[in-house]
């Protein structure tokens, strides 16, 4: 079985919205978008491009695959690998497209069927709403968290409604020196709970 992924940049409050500029997801009248840029450092980087030379296949909803696809065929020096992994996109609208190795899904029934069958790990970028169709339906096996900062007030969330609830082990942490915490976890199971 395979293992579901999520990289995410969250606030301090839990947004996930357009976190890489300006123009990038404007819905609901969001007006911080790029709000990671100012936080975004070296370190950080190193710990992005460590994650993501691994060999993993790409899970993502249509909007980040639209964006992935406008730039990332051109700058695979920047990805290594990121040509040749399979990218999975969930798309309502979406049948086919010209960039290697792209598959379309169309339901959680595909979703599950991938990640119970042989191959690599499959990470998730960006990928909002699809995020929170995998966390309803307790497909998600991990978070590698990138913790910024700053709070938002409104925009998409990360743990939005619906969630399942679940235990996470911290497999996995450090600081960058502009105050991104950087957070691995792993599933650990339900819930426990206890009193004082």
């Amino acid at each position: 079985m395979r293992k579901i992924i999520v990289l995410s940049f969250i606030s301090l409050d839990g947004v996930m919205q357009a976190p890489g500029g300006p123009e990038e997801d404007t819905s609901a009248g969001f007006k911080y978008g790029g709000w990671t840029v100012p936080y975004f450092d070296g370190f950080l980087g190193n710990i992005m491009g460590q994650q993501m030379s691994g060999r993993s296949d790409l899970l993502l909803g249509r909007k980040t695959f639209e964006i992935f696809a406008s730039y990332w065929p051109e700058h695979e020096s920047d990805w290594a690998g990121i040509n040749s992994v399979t990218k999975y996109v969930v798309s309502r609208t979406m049948t086919e497209h010209s960039w290697d190795r792209t598959l379309f899904l169309k339901d959680v029934e595909e979703i599950k069927t991938i990640k119970n069958g042989a191959g690599p790990n499959i990470q998730v970028h960006g990928s909002g709403n699809l995020i929170q169709t995998l966390l309803k339906n307790d497909l998600v096996d991990g978070f590698w968290l990138k913790i910024f900062p700053v709070t938002l007030g409104a925009g998409k969330r990360l743990f939005a409604e619906g969630t399942v609830p679940a235990s996470f082990r911290l497999t996995e942490s450090q600081v960058s020196p502009s105050g991104v915490i950087i957070a691995d976890y792993v599933r650990a199971g339900g819930v426990k709970t206890g009193s004082f």
